[in-house]
């Protein structure tokens, strides 16, 4: 792995009427993964066998875990329990970072 700085929020670009992602990291034991949503797209309810860590980068996304509503907005962050239904939508187009740790 190359050492470099990079700007975060340019490692995956807004595309309409889709979502894009781009594994930052990708390892047995977890994964890093940026996302961009564009507005109205959504990820429908599923679940995953790792602890996730969702980190807003840019926008405002809607995020239920649990049948659960979960409002955020740019610099915030919210944690998936592994196994927990969790699902995602777009209130406006929004980037996030994706921990996922298996431990």
């Amino acid at each position: 792995m190359k050492t470099e700085v990079q700007k975060l929020t340019a490692l995956a670009e807004y595309q309409v009427g889709t979502i894009v992602s781009r594994k930052i990291i990708n390892k047995d034991n977890g994964t890093v993964t940026i996302f961009a949503f564009d507005k109205d797209q959504a990820l429908s309810e599923h679940t995953a066998p790792f602890d996730a860590l969702l980190q807003i980068l840019d926008g405002k996304a809607e995020v239920i875990i649990s049948g659960i509503k979960h409002n955020l907005t740019t610099g915030d962050m919210i944690i998936m329990p592994k196994n927990e239904p969790h699902a995602l939508r777009a209130v406006n187009r929004f980037k996030m970072m994706l921990y996922m740790i298996n431990g």
